[in-house]
C-alpha cells in the first residue's frame, strides 16, 4: 500500500501543464485539508513535469481559499529558466475557481564554499528518549507525524492562561516512518500548530494566508536523513490586527539545516 502522504499527493497529468490530484480523509484538518499536503502537491505539480530542471530552493503557497474535500486541479508552469534558476507559476483551482496560487524557484546546485551560521538550540534530547505527543482528539493529520516534544516546549495545557512566549521545540516525522524527500520535507514545514495556541494557551479561529518554504537540503541530504526524526522549531514574531507571522526551521538529527519556513496567519477572537 502506498503512504497517505503518498496519496495526497498523487497527481495524473491532465493536459498541458495541468495535473488532477484529490484530498485524502488522512489528512483532514479542522476545515478541509491540512495546508502541508497542499504545498507538498503544488511542489510535486513541479517536481513531475517534464520541464522541469534541478532541485528546490524556494516553495511559496498563498492560500486564497479554503480547500473542499475532493477533486483539484493544480496549473504549474515554467515563467523563465536560467542557466543556473528555473522560475515556476502555480495555480490550485477546485470547480473552476481558484483556491491557492504559488510560485517556485527550482536551482541546479553546485560544489561551492559553504557555512553554516545558524546553530541547533543547545541540550537537545534524542527523539528516543522523549515520549510522543498524543493524538487523541485532534484533526485526522495530526496522527499522520511522529511529535515528541522537548521538555518545557509541549503544545498544552489549553488552559487559557497565557505565556510569555509562542515557541515549539519537536522532534516530528511522519507516520509511519517514510524516507524523506522534498513533498515530506514541505509537509513538514507545516506540521506546527498555530503560534496563537501556543501563546495563549486556548484554541481560536485561524487560517494561513501564505507560506514560503526555503529548501537548504539537497537530494542527497535528504536521503541521508532516511525516515529519521527532524527536529522542528517556530516561534512568532509578531501578534497584531487579526495576523501573527511563524517563523521556523527544521533540522536534520546530525545538526544539518533542512529548511527554513515563514508564515503569516489569520486569527479571530
Amino acid at each position: 500500500m502506498p503512504h497517505d502522504l503518498d496519496q495526497a499527493i498523487l497527481l495524473a497529468p491532465a493536459g498541458g501543464h495541468r495535473f488532477a490530484g484529490a484530498t485524502t480523509p488522512a489528512y483532514a484538518n479542522m476545515v478541509g485539508p491540512f495546508g502541508g499536503t497542499t504545498s507538498a502537491a503544488m511542489l510535486n505539480a513541479v517536481l513531475l513535469h517534464p520541464e522541469r530542471i534541478g532541485e528546490p530552493i524556494a516553495l511559496t503557497v498563498n492560500f486564497a481559499s479554503a480547500l473542499a474535500d475532493g477533486a483539484f486541479e493544480i496549473d504549474a508552469r515554467p515563467a523563465r529558466t536560467n542557466r543556473s534558476t528555473q522560475h515556476w507559476v502555480l495555480a490550485l483551482t477546485q470547480n473552476g475557481e481558484v483556491a491557492a496560487t504559488g510560485s517556485a524557484v527550482f536551482a541546479q546546485r553546485r560544489d561551492t564554499w559553504s557555512a553554516q551560521e545558524a546553530a541547533l538550540p543547545p541540550d537537545v534530547p534524542p527523539a528516543s528518549e522523549l515520549r510522543r505527543l498524543p493524538t487523541a482528539g485532534s484533526p485526522a493529520w495530526v496522527s499522520r507525524y511522529d511529535m515528541r516534544f522537548l521538555p518545557g516546549y509541549a503544545p498544552g495545557p489549553f488552559n487559557g492562561e497565557e505565556q510569555s512566549h509562542s515557541t515549539s521545540r519537536f522532534w516530528v516525522r511522519d507516520e509511519p516512518p517514510r524516507p524523506m524527500d522534498f513533498p515530506s520535507l514541505a509537509a513538514i514545514c507545516d506540521c506546527f500548530f498555530p503560534r496563537i495556541f501556543i501563546r495563549r494557551r486556548r484554541p481560536a479561529p485561524i487560517g494561513t494566508v501564505t507560506l514560503s518554504t526555503y529548501f537548504h537540503a539537497d537530494t542527497a541530504m535528504l536521503a541521508q536523513q532516511g525516515d529519521r526524526h527532524v527536529l522542528a522549531t517556530a516561534k512568532a514574531l509578531n501578534f497584531r490586527n487579526g495576523y501573527f507571522d511563524q517563523t521556523a526551521e527544521v533540522w536534520s538529527d546530525e545538526g544539518q539545516m533542512l529548511a527554513s519556513t515563514h508564515q503569516m496567519v489569520y486569527f479571530k477572537e
